[in-house]
């Protein structure tokens, strides 16, 4: 491999920016835990000098090792008229104790005189004597030069003179920021290269935002002309359109352009640590995602699923397992008899010879999904489609009878109620139960009446319940399509049901969840 490019993460601060994002400082303390084992060089834990929860972050970081990364404390450049030992921004920075400090300037000069109102003469001022300051205390130190893209284009000469200023002033690494997420890949490569020359000595670094879809090409483009790091989030997360993701980052460095970034054995906990990140943020994951989204290595036509069973490198450009994903086959009406004999063999299930069953459950698909369904999205359901369809699943229980009530008093309140009668084998049972609304006290009652024969319906929780209406020209009578996502704590799943009548679409994928999970236990 090539030479190492260290990663350079911004999550628990630039990330932080993006929206609907904010961390406490205990979930930001073990996400940069995660990092750590992840093996990430640089972990930025926030600005302590804008807020007490980045302080406080530093300070419980203090109790755990993230040794080997480096944790890093920003900030920006002491202000206008102030000495560096003087600025209290400056003094937050050094309270956070971390070995590597990483302060923003302004390179571009519009921002100097129009944004903070000072000469370009005291912007080169505020650099170098910010940076002396800090190395002085014996910190490593990060320089990120602000908007020096768009300030190359405009001004290129006094955007490399407050490069000169950072170097002066003992600056580490000098970040060259495309803040604005405007430059284009050629425009980014050709600028690195021209520092690159001028400044041969002194690592460059790139930080890319996304406004233009480009951080991720932006970031590989300048480590292609000579930089050394790259900073960006887990999930591209940030402002505006987010950051240069650096789960995409790493795997295109490491795995097409052989540049070193991980351990090769740390490489197969990127998906983990994307989904990690996505649940503390409480942003459900990008099924989209490259190398880690649900979909990465997802297959739905019939004509793919027959060549990546013969050879899977036909339709994947990288071994799923290398980033800790996994392929999956869809089943659909776009689906041939590849898909499901895949499927089966996943669901260890026997099918007749000759293609028959294959050939029937195909049949099956096509029509019903004709009328609504849809089975790549709902694996529970398609798997008992299949068992139905070759006669190996049978039905554990019965509905006999149901009855839904809804009421709406006076004062507005609403209340459902349900009475179900089931039975199983020979014997029968009655129960009510109520809910927020019919389906819950539709759910409410059915887990009641059956947890008396089968217990472990205890064990299971509905996550989530969607409503989409398919056409919606007959208005209120309009078809409808229900898809719910349960769990037992082990796993999840997802079953569906179509009809005119609400009610009947829930029950449909209710009970589908339900005969899923016995069917699995």
């Amino acid at each position: 491999m090539e030479q190492q490019v260290s990663i350079y993460d911004t999550t628990l601060r630039d990330g932080t920016q993006g929206e609907q994002i904010n961390f406490s400082a205990e979930e930001k303390l073990r996400i940069a835990q995660r990092l750590a084992e992840l093996g990430i060089h640089y972990i930025e834990g926030g600005w302590p000098g804008s807020n007490p929860k980045d302080m406080r972050f530093f300070q419980l970081a203090r109790k755990v090792r993230l040794r080997p990364a480096r944790l890093t404390a920003f900030g920006s450049t002491t202000r206008a008229n102030i000495r560096a030992e003087q600025d209290p921004n400056l003094e937050a920075l050094l309270q956070a104790e971390t070995q590597t400090v990483t302060i923003f300037g302004k390179s571009w000069n519009l921002h100097v005189t129009e944004i903070l109102g000072v000469s370009l003469e005291q912007n080169l001022d505020m650099i170098s004597d910010s940076l002396r300051y800090l190395k002085s205390k014996g910190k490593e130190v990060i320089f990120d030069a602000e908007h020096f893209f768009d300030g190359y284009k405009t001004n290129p000469r006094y955007t490399l003179t407050t490069i000169q200023a950072a170097i002066s002033g003992g600056a580490d690494i000098i970040v060259l920021c495309d803040t604005n997420g405007g430059t284009m890949v050629r425009d980014v490569e050709g600028i690195v290269k021209a520092v690159k020359k001028s400044f041969p000595v002194v690592p460059l670094g790139i930080h890319a935002h996304n406004d233009c879809g480009l951080a991720i090409a932006n970031s590989l483009a300048a480590v292609e002309a000579g930089a050394a790091m790259i900073q960006g989030t887990i999930n591209g997360y940030g402002e505006r359109c987010g950051n240069a993701d650096l789960i995409s980052v790493v795997a295109n460095l490491q795995l097409k352009l052989g540049r070193k970034c991980l351990e090769e054995s740390k490489m197969e906990h990127l998906t983990e640590v994307s989904r990690y990140v996505s649940d503390i943020a409480n942003i459900p994951p990008l099924n989209e995602r490259p190398f880690v989204g649900r979909s990465a290595f997802s297959h739905k036509g019939g004509m793919h699923v027959s060549a990546i069973v013969k050879e899977p490198f036909a339709y994947e450009h990288i071994e799923p397992s290398t980033v800790g994903n996994r392929r999956r086959v869809l089943v659909s009406d776009l689906s041939g008899k590849s898909n499901i004999e895949y499927k089966a063999k996943e669901m260890d299930l026997t099918l007749g010879g000759n293609g028959y069953d294959s050939k029937k459950i195909v049949e099956e698909i096509k029509r019903m999904e004709d009328q609504g369904y849809q089975f790549d999205a709902a694996e529970g359901s398609l798997e008992l489609l299949m068992k139905r369809t070759t006669g190996q699943f049978r039905e554990p229980f019965s509905l006999l009878s149901l009855r839904v009530i809804n009421e709406k008093n006076k004062d507005g309140q609403a209340t459902s109620q349900a009475t179900i009668k089931i039975s199983v084998g020979d014997e029968e049972e009655i129960t009510a139960a109520e809910g927020n609304g019919p389906v819950n006290a539709i759910d409410n009652a059915l887990r009641k009446a059956l947890s008396k024969f089968f217990p472990g319906i205890l064990e299971m929780r509905l996550v989530d319940f969607k409503v989409r209406v398919l056409e919606g020209s007959a208005g209120t009578g309009a078809r409808v399509r229900v898809l719910i996502e349960s769990s037992d704590g082990k796993d999840i799943w997802n079953t569906v049901g179509v009809s005119e009548n609400i009610i009947e679409a829930s029950w449909q994928a209710l009970v589908d969840s339900i005969y899923f999970k016995l069917s699995k236990d």
